[in-house]
């Protein structure tokens, strides 16, 4: 168990990290599909990533519930650096989540198991953070949508089986739904609720 001494120190230049990956996310999000780079975490709880540990300490804070999976929740050491790093409950309600955390994507809950916005408040729905295998390596993922000229190609192991018929019931909720950011090492990839996504041959 790590002691707050011992604690990881997370960004090295606070607010300019900051700044800088909420810029990096925020690119992300407006061109879905495009693999963007955070280079600023130094010191990460296993099993984070550092992509996923530099959008808590940008995006996370005392009013962002946050949900982790099994294996992250497993760990001590993750929810009490994101509570001493960023103040965000870490709570057991993934309804009630504000951003979900998973490391295990084969197990990634059902989407109505999070927060799905309502029609007056779309944007209270969970954030997903998930922890891919590679975001540039493994089959490739057709995309089209709003922030895509036409379509872009995505090759990524993911990991989660049934990804594409997730992600079309989500699109159907809209404006409600489930917004993806994918983190691999320090690469993300961001599918909002509007983008949609097929498996494309060869």
């Amino acid at each position: 168990m790590t002691t707050v001494a011992e604690m990881p120190a997370g960004f090295a230049d606070k607010v300019l990290a900051a700044q800088s990956t909420f810029r990096t996310v925020m690119d992300a999000m407006a061109r879905p599909g495009s693999v963007q780079l955070v280079r600023a975490v130094s010191g990460v709880p296993a099993p984070m990533m550092r992509g996923a540990a530099a959008i808590a300490l940008t995006l996370f804070d005392q009013d962002t519930p946050v949900w982790l999976d099994g294996k992250l929740a497993a760990s001590e050491d993750v929810a009490k650096w994101i509570k001493f790093h960023t103040s965000a409950p870490v709570i057991a309600d993934s309804a009630a989540s504000s951003f979900a955390v998973i490391a295990d994507p084969i197990n990634l809950p059902a989407f109505d198991r999070f927060a799905l916005g309502s029609g007056e408040y779309p944007d209270r729905s969970t954030t997903i953070i998930l922890q891919a295998v590679s975001l540039s390596v493994g089959p490739a993922y057709e995309l089209s949508g709003p922030g895509i000229d036409g379509a872009t190609i995505l090759r990524a192991a993911i990991g989660v089986p049934d990804l594409v018929e997730r992600l079309a019931a989500n699109a159907k909720l809209f404006p409600r739904g489930i917004d993806l950011l994918l983190v691999s090492g320090e690469s993300i990839v961001a599918l909002p609720r509007t983008t949609r996504i097929r498996m494309r041959e060869g």
